[in-house]
Formats: C-alpha cells, sequence, structure tokens
C-alpha cells in the first residue's frame, strides 16, 4: 500500500509544478495534480521552492493553510468521484456543481464535509462515517 509521507507529498507537488512550468511529461496522477495547482496560484511560491517546503510547518496551531494538504484533498475527492466511494458520492458531486456551476467550489465544499467527517473520527476513535459525508454534502444542496 502506498503511504506516502509529508515530504514525498511535498515532492511530489514541487515537482510536478516543475515539471508543468517546463511543459515536460507528466503522469497521469501528475496531471491531475496540475490541474489543481492551475486553480490556486496562490501557492505556486511555495510549489517553486521544495527545500523551502519541506522546511515550512503548517501545524494547525499556525494559522496558515497547508497547500499540500489542501491539494491532497482535491485528489482525493477526485479519487473517490471517480469510483463513487463512498456510495452517492459521484452523484452528489455531480449535483453540487451544477448547483454552484462551478466544479471547483463544487469541490471545497465537499473538502469541508471530508474534513468535518476526518476530524470526527479522529475525535471519537471511530472509523470514518461515509454516510454521513454523503449526507452533509447533500445538505450543501438545499
Amino acid at each position: 500500500m502506498f503511504n506516502p509521507s509529508s515530504d514525498d507529498v511535498r515532492r511530489f507537488f514541487c515537482e510536478t509544478f516543475r515539471k508543468q512550468r517546463a511543459n515536460e511529461i507528466l503522469t497521469p496522477l501528475e496531471t491531475m495534480a496540475a490541474d489543481w495547482v492551475r486553480h490556486h496560484p496562490e501557492y505556486h511560491d511555495v510549489l517553486s521552492d521544495v527545500d523551502a517546503a519541506l522546511a515550512r510547518d503548517y501545524s494547525v496551531d499556525g494559522a496558515q493553510a497547508n497547500p499540500f494538504l489542501h491539494l491532497s484533498m482535491h485528489l482525493s475527492i477526485d479519487e473517490q468521484i471517480s469510483i463513487d466511494q463512498p456510495r452517492g458520492i459521484r452523484d452528489a458531486a455531480t449535483a453540487l456543481t451544477l448547483k454552484l456551476d462551478d466544479a471547483h467550489a463544487a469541490q471545497h465544499e465537499i473538502m469541508e464535509c471530508l474534513g468535518e467527517m476526518i476530524w470526527n473520527a479522529q475525535r471519537n476513535g471511530t472509523p470514518p462515517d461515509g454516510d454521513a459525508y454523503i449526507e452533509a454534502i447533500k445538505r450543501r444542496l438545499k
């Protein structure tokens, strides 16, 4: 099973950004990541310097968004939608995208729900609740 460290994730996004700017061939996963990087120009400076990216602390106490977590969550949501896991996320994401008329905005709404599900699971010491996750997304359709 693939279990990258936070440094591996940071290197992946920095290298993807470097390859994208150099017009080098990207792997399918890098292509997906590059699409999300394009939607987040506010992260380009961070992604331009791998050494600084590796040294930076994005702890919760720092009150600064972690661009690597954010981009990783976009990729996770893409994967969930592609395999419809948890069941119903594809339809819920499609409906939310249609409602907002913006796939990126819909992903950010879904990301809030994903973060809440993960936080609840960690706080309660329980497995992630996919049904509650889907219901949270559906509530955003109302």
